[in-house]
């Protein structure tokens, strides 16, 4: 297999230098080829994600949340299972910072708690329909024929099931728990994948490295394993993004309508929910804190996918880093000035 990786490698990279003395290089990255090369390509770059203020801001942003709710409860212990009649609907004061609900419970607790289950679930579902999806629509792009026709028949009957009214009804018949509506949504969200990662696949299967590893007697598994999965990982990680916040959202809507799972289990749409009731009687450290922290966190992940998006698209590809490493020395050509 190494000699269709080095075919492989070749017809990326494109041909080297000539034997001789010849007119010069043509266009390298500098000057516009690596645009042509990368844009649309859907691969990522480190140096592009990482010069990427939005990726960076919205992982900072997760990071910070992620701390919050995770590390936060080794600091700040209260009491988050028994009701406590003396304090109910206690506003921000220096016992609780953020008040108490209902029942007496502290407010802040609770919002660590309820993060620490919206995490969780992002991205247990996230990873679990990426990993799936991935591999299933890169196998059916891979074997193409009427074995891709069978499987993507597969993945149109599992697209017109609607996500959320199953979830609903499921949830009205059945006691969920956390686990379950990860299982179900995991199940629920992969044939969104594979779809992308197959229509990927055969557009690569085109492509003069692929069709060298074939005329090198690659099999079909070397292929999806060395080839397909790695240029289809940039489009992946963009979807992925998108269903996090997607997974985040459909927790706190079956809490928010009373389909959750049962106490002491919180989340940020429970904790919206019953604020919500109690929020004519200006009881407002109820609502504010979980829809803030709900809106931040969808907002990282969307921003991260967008990002994404652009850099897989080829809104910022080698160019425009070369274009910054210029500005930090002082000298923008003149047509680059203005854009």
């Amino acid at each position: 297999m190494a000699a269709s990786d080095a075919a492989a490698r070749a017809l990326t990279e494109g041909p080297g230098p000539g034997p001789g003395p010849g007119p010069g290089p043509g266009p390298g990255p500098a000057a516009g080829g690596e645009v042509t090369a990368r844009a649309g390509g859907g691969r990522l770059s480190l140096a592009e994600v990482v010069h990427s203020k939005r990726i960076i801001s919205g992982a900072g942003l997760v990071v910070l949340l992620g701390l919050f709710c995770f590390a936060g409860p080794l600091l700040y212990h209260t009491n988050q299972v028994h009701v406590n009649l003396n304090i109910i609907n206690d506003p921000p004061g220096p016992g609780h910072p953020l008040g108490t609900d209902q029942y007496g419970i502290d407010v802040l607790g609770q919002l660590m708690a309820g993060g620490q289950s919206s995490l969780e679930l992002a991205f247990a579902v996230g990873i679990g329909s990426t990993v799936l999806g991935a591999l299933y629509g890169a196998m059916s792009g891979v074997i193409g024929g009427f074995g891709d026709a069978i499987l993507m028949r597969i993945i149109d009957t599992l697209l017109a099931v609607p996500t959320f009214i199953l979830l609903i009804i499921v949830a009205s018949m059945y006691t969920l728990s956390l686990e379950t509506i990860i299982l179900i949504l995991t199940l629920l969200s992969w044939p969104d994948v594979a779809r992308l990662v197959r229509g990927q696949v055969l557009a690569l299967r085109t492509r003069e490295f692929s069709q060298a590893a074939v005329g090198m007697g690659a099999t079909r598994r070397w292929i999806l394993i060395r080839h397909m999965v790695p240029n289809t990982l940039g489009i992946v990680l963009v979807n992925a993004t998108f269903g996090l916040a997607d997974a985040i959202y459909a927790l706190s809507a079956l809490s928010f309508l009373g389909l959750g799972p049962p106490p002491p289990f919180t989340d940020w749409g429970t904790m919206l929910t019953n604020g919500v009731n109690n929020l004519f009687n200006e009881y407002w450290w109820q609502v504010y804190p979980p829809m803030i922290a709900l809106v931040l966190v969808v907002l990282a992940f969307r921003q991260i996918g967008d990002a994404l998006t652009d850099i897989v698209n080829g809104g910022q590809t080698g160019a425009v880093l070369q274009r910054r490493r210029r500005r930090r020395f002082g000298w923008i050509p003149m047509s680059s000035r203005y854009e």
